[in-house]
């Protein structure tokens, strides 16, 4: 990607991989845009994970998160077939809410094929209303943080998004 050509992705957590199978194929003979979306839904549920707070955690705690706002920028196609991994940088956090930029690897042709821009928050499941992030799971993302200002890149934001 020429805006950022030496990016070294492998600095991030892997939180996604698959090989893109042939019901993903859309008229345009690629992957559909919606499996883009999909995939990066996954990459999210991994991430957590690798904080700690995995699928089971959500339904003993009903405590869960949504997307309150993302922002897709797609620079390749990726084609059926073609193996993908995601890697995700964590931006910042408040007490209820989180920034995340999800960078989408075509690994079949090298090349950075999308990114996923997200803003999301924590939800009470009972209530279905918004809650503080548990604290534990602060502490992880808050060290993960720290990490990802170190270093020596910039992520192609958007530039209006953010945890308000």
């Amino acid at each position: 990607m020429a805006a950022f050509p030496d990016v070294d992705l492998t600095q991030l957590p892997k939180t996604f991989e698959a090989k893109v199978p042939e019901k993903y194929r859309d008229v345009m003979g690629h992957m559909n845009i919606g499996w883009f979306t999909h995939y990066n839904s996954d990459a999210m549920i991994g991430l957590f994970a690798q904080l700690g707070y995995r699928v089971q955690d959500i339904k003993e705690n009903q405590v869960g998160r949504f997307a309150l706002e993302t922002h897709m920028r797609c620079m390749r196609e990726v084609r059926i077939g073609d193996e993908i991994e995601i890697y995700s940088r964590f931006l910042a956090r408040n007490e209820k809410r989180f920034h995340v930029i999800n960078f989408l690897l075509n690994k079949t042709t090298g090349e950075i094929a999308s990114t996923y821009e997200i803003v999301g928050m924590s939800v009470d499941l009972r209530l279905r209303k918004s809650t503080a992030l548990p604290p534990d799971l602060c502490v992880n993302i808050d060290k993960i943080i720290e990490e990802h200002k170190q270093l020596d890149w910039d992520p192609p934001l958007c530039g209006v998004m953010g945890p308000r």
